[in-house]
């Protein structure tokens, strides 16, 4: 018969796949987004942009769940050492990594090998002193990395050496005492910015970088530096120059080498604040860029040199820009200059402008004049034409009259901010069609006395907060291009047709106006976008009782899309307060003081994504009545805030009415499918079953974040006060399903384990009850039915013998003695199993005959023949089983054959090799016993032993 071992080996691999695929789906993988130690930034688009923070969260390590798909991480401000090489495994989308402000003194080799989409890395203030080894490994995309105020003193090349795409490296507060240290940095390929400021060079020379770079900014200013030497042409692309705050600190000054003007060919923006370097030298500068600069800084310089410089500056052609901050300048300095474009004279002693300083300067666009103590606007100004943008911000100006600009008709900017105006007259602006932007904010304006009624039409910002307004009755009528208009921090009481022909403005700001009620003032606004009203006072008594109706304020608002009316004192939220709003897509009502919320109250903002009402006490509101409607009024929304509401329990948001949910442990937010953010933070939790929904869902979610959902604390009962909400035990709440569920998933483990202990060990066994079962049942049916038997004998032997079988075995007994045999080589049924076969012959057979032999003994199939007429016999109690011994075969070689061992023990057999010569006698008894016998088995001297065998191996 064929051997098993293929069969088994496959059935094995089968039964293995099925059983892992069991535990797979038997395994929790939950992808939550509650963070432990972080909080996912509230972005819109989160899948696309996620943005992790950790920052300030103590940390001594690099917290083991961030989300794999984090594209902006900061872990700043905390107490982490080292970053390991597992730390950072897997975040193969991040492109921003801020990990400035920690204690690191050491990153592995490879620790950022992952980090493979990362273009930027900031590791600015840690204790790093050497960038060794291969640090920065993996990063070939790194466009920006940052390493101020470490303790830096070598640079290698092989830590470096990926990071062939960077285009930007800080270094600046570090102990780099040699330029040649740098070298690694300034070699690489595609470099454009490096700041080495603040370190300890005391000479920048070029011939220690030894080729060109492609360096454009160099920075390396707040350096001792003795020489500045550029002696070769090694930065062709540098345009910007940093050397403020450079040379010795003591006595002394720097030396400029610069023998050819061509090295620095390129430079257009030069700094040289406060430098230690006599007037002649810098004068030789200046003319060394003569044919290129374009801004020059020249801040916190000693009068003597300033004088020197600016009229050395003067005669640069190029020159546009010219800072000049902090240099207690005089009005006879720059009479000379006569092509600066933009002129910065802030924080200067200057009161008085020199006539014939400003009439050289015919090109001039820009001019600031803020933080001065000018009084007044000066009357030199009128001469400034061609001045597009003007800074008046932080003097001493008081009134703004009609002629003061009135030569100044391409004006487009006018900050006027931060001063002391108080009068506005008529006529200022009849000029200034072309002003785009006004700022009046923090000003002592108590009127405005129809100052924008004339020339201001293409005026597309205006801001005046920070005043003391108090009424504004049609004083923006003539403004038709206004698009943003702030009137916050003012005390208007009255805005009788205020913002009637605004039919363009976009954004109002009415906060911090002591505001009673908005009243019809925004009917006009058919295009606002944007509107606060936060810190007001509009209140609102609970009229329901008398049946009084208040007139929605933003009934014709179709427009807008952000309100914000924070902080108000109204007790009482009308249903239909929000009516008009169809366009609504954020609302703040933080601290709005009102205690309910009418289930009606969004009926008319449906397409709201974000809902901000923290700070209002809610802690006596039944949400759980009506939250089903409420919240599926806005089933766009998106974020929602309820931060110190007084709740105790946040169950209502789920609709918790327990007939709600076919299974107990099945929670979701099925009114608010869209959420993605939920702050609940700084209420008073109670930590109880009342919190259990909220608990199990906040943990295993995937698609909203709960803000900070790990640093929730209980208040109540009183002896879980302080401990952690979501370390609260749930699964006594969820008891009845939850132990069924845990029997369930217990008796599946044991019964699969079982199982594959049974398989393992004893498959053969229940495979062969299984047979012995069907065999009775054969057996059964056969007796009822009174079947002939349809052989005399069926042999039973291996492959190996099939020799004495077919020469000496068929001969004698089927030729001579004219018995009819079975053989499975050519009784049994093609396309039949093989058991079945076995059971057909065995039982379609007066008797077994079976050929024992060595390769008998070793077959699986030759025992389950063997087992099977062996049970036959017990079960008829009629010797059924003949047994013919093909080989000698010793009791010790039987032991391993336990069965046969017994059977040979208790049964007579026949042995071929001892009949030797004679084998007539062998084949006369063999005769004799395929004879059929009707005899009883308990009469039988063989089956009185045969029973107890067959017991045993049943």
């Amino acid at each position: 018969m064929p051997e098993l071992g293929s069969w088994s080996a496959q059935s094995q691999i089968r039964f293995s796949l099925c059983f892992l695929l069991c535990c797979r789906f038997f395994v929790n993988r939950v992808n939550s987004y509650v963070l432990t130690n972080c909080t996912i930034e509230n972005t819109r688009n989160i899948t696309i942009n996620m943005k992790v923070l950790c920052s300030q969260r103590n940390l001594e390590s690099i917290p083991n769940d961030i989300p794999s798909k984090v594209r902006f991480l900061d872990i700043s401000y905390n107490y982490i050492s080292k970053i390991k090489i597992f730390d950072l495994k897997f975040l193969t989308t991040l492109k921003v990594l801020n990990m400035c402000s920690n204690i690191i003194s050491h990153i592995d080799d490879g620790a950022f090998s992952d980090l493979v989409a990362l273009q930027v890395l900031n590791l600015d203030e840690n204790k790093l002193t050497c960038l060794s080894g291969h640090m920065f490994q993996g990063l070939g995309n790194l466009l920006v990395l940052t390493l101020s105020e470490n303790y830096i003193t070598t640079i290698t090349r092989s830590s470096v050496q990926s990071l062939y795409s960077l285009k930007e490296a800080v270094l600046k507060i570090n102990r780099l005492r040699d330029i040649e240290h740098v070298t690694p940095i300034f070699h690489l390929p595609n470099l454009q910015t490096l700041d080495i400021s603040g370190n300890l060079f005391d000479s920048f020379q070029s011939s220690k970088i030894s080729k060109s770079t492609s360096v454009r900014r160099l920075d390396v200013s707040y350096n001792t530096l003795k020489i500045f030497s550029i002696t070769d042409n090694v930065f062709p692309d540098l345009q910007t120059l940093h050397l403020s705050y450079c040379g010795p600190h003591e006595n002394g000054s720097m030396d400029w080498d610069i023998p050819d003007s061509h090295f620095l060919r390129n430079v257009s923006d030069l700094h040289l604040s406060h430098i230690h370097m006599s007037a002649e030298m810098m004068s030789m500068v200046l003319r060394s860029l003569n044919s290129s600069l374009v801004n020059l800084t020249l801040n916190d310089q000693v009068e003597y040199k300033l004088k020197t410089l600016v009229d050395e500056a003067c005669h640069i052609p190029t020159l546009r820009t010219v800072h000049l901050k902090e240099n207690n300048i005089s009005k006879d300095m720059l009479q000379s200059c006569t092509q600066v474009t933009e002129m910065d004279l802030s924080d200067s002693d200057t009161i008085e402008l020199s006539e014939l300083f400003f009439r050289s300067m015919k090109y001039l666009r820009i001019l600031s004049l803020r933080s001065n103590r000018l009084r007044s606007i000066p009357n030199v100004l009128k001469n400034l034409a061609t001045l597009e943008v003007l800074n008046l911000s932080g003097n001493m100006i008081s009134r703004l009259d009609c002629l003061d600009l009135d030569n100044l008709t391409r004006l487009t900017e006018l900050y006027l901010q931060i001063n002391y105006i108080s009068i506005i007259e008529e006529c200022f602006f009849q000029d200034m069609g072309a002003l785009n932007i006004l700022y009046l904010y923090n000003n002592k304006i108590f009127t405005l006395n129809g100052a924008f009624k004339k020339g201001l039409v293409n005026l597309e910002s205006l801001n005046l907060k920070h005043n003391y307004l108090r009424s504004i009755e049609g004083e923006f009528e003539n403004l038709p291009s206004l698009k943003h208009l702030d009137l916050s921090f003012n005390d208007i009481y009255l805005m009788k047709g205020a913002f009637e022909d605004l039919a363009t403005l976009t954004t109002l700001d009415l906060s911090s106006c002591g505001i009673l009620d908005l009243g019809k003032s925004l009917t006009a606004l058919n295009a606002l976008k944007t509107l606060n009203v936060s810190h007001n006072s509009m209140g609102f008594e609970d009229f329901r009782e008398n049946n009084i109706q208040i007139n929605p304020p933003f009934s014709n608002l179709s427009s807008l899309e952000h309100l914000v009316m924070d902080y108000q004192s109204t007790f009482y939220l009308p249903s239909d307060y929000l009516q008009g709003l169809k366009s609504l897509l954020t609302l703040s009502a933080q601290n709005f003081h009102f205690n309910s919320l009418d289930p009606e109250t969004f009926a008319h903002t449906p397409n709201l994504i974000s809902l901000d009402i923290s700070k209002n006490d809610l802690s006596k509101n039944d949400f759980t009545e009506h939250s089903l409607k409420l919240f599926k009024l806005i089933p766009n929304l998106e974020k929602l805030y309820m931060s110190e509401c007084g709740l105790p329990s946040l169950d209502f948001i789920f609709l918790v009415e327990r007939n709600i949910f076919k299974k107990d442990n099945e929670v979701s937010l099925s009114s608010l499918p869209a959420l993605t953010f939920l702050d609940v933070q700084g209420n008073p939790f109670s930590c109880d079953c009342s919190n259990a929904f909220f608990i199990q869902w906040a943990k295993s979610n995937s698609q909203t974040q709960v803000v900070e959902a790990y640093q929730y604390l209980c208040k109540y009962p009183k002896d879980l006060k302080g401990s952690k909400l979501l370390d609260l035990d749930t699964r006594p709440c969820f008891v009845d399903s939850g132990f069924f569920y845990y029997i369930s998933t217990a008796s599946l483990v044991i019964l699969t384990l079982l199982g594959a202990f049974i398989y393992h060990l004893l498959r053969w066994q229940v495979v062969y009850a299984y047979y012995l079962f069907q065999a009775y049942l054969y057996d059964a049916k056969r007796k009822k039915h009174c079947v002939p038997y349809q052989f005399d004998a069926f042999i039973s032997y291996n492959a190996h013998d099939e020799p004495w079988v077919k020469g000496e075995l068929l001969p004698e007994l089927e030729e001579g003695q004219g018995w009819k045999l079975c053989l499975h080589h050519r009784d049994f049924q093609p396309g039949k199993s093989i058991i079945d076969n076995i059971t057909d012959a065995i039982y379609g057979s007066r008797k077994t005959i079976s050929v024992i032999s060595h390769r008998y003994l070793e077959s699986e199939w030759c025992s389950r023949e063997i087992q099977m007429a062996s049970f036959r016999l017990f079960d008829e109690q009629k010797d059924v089983l003949i047994l013919v011994f093909l080989e000698e075969i010793p009791d010790q070689q039987l032991s391993p054959y336990h069965r046969m061992r017994r059977l040979v023990k208790k049964s007579t057999y026949l042995s071929w090799p001892k009949a030797g010569d004679h084998t007539g006698v062998f084949w006369h008894k063999l005769r004799m016993a395929l004879e059929t016998k009707d005899c009883p088995a308990e009469e039988n001297p063989i089956l009185t032993g045969m029973e107890e065998d067959l017991l045993h191996v049943v």
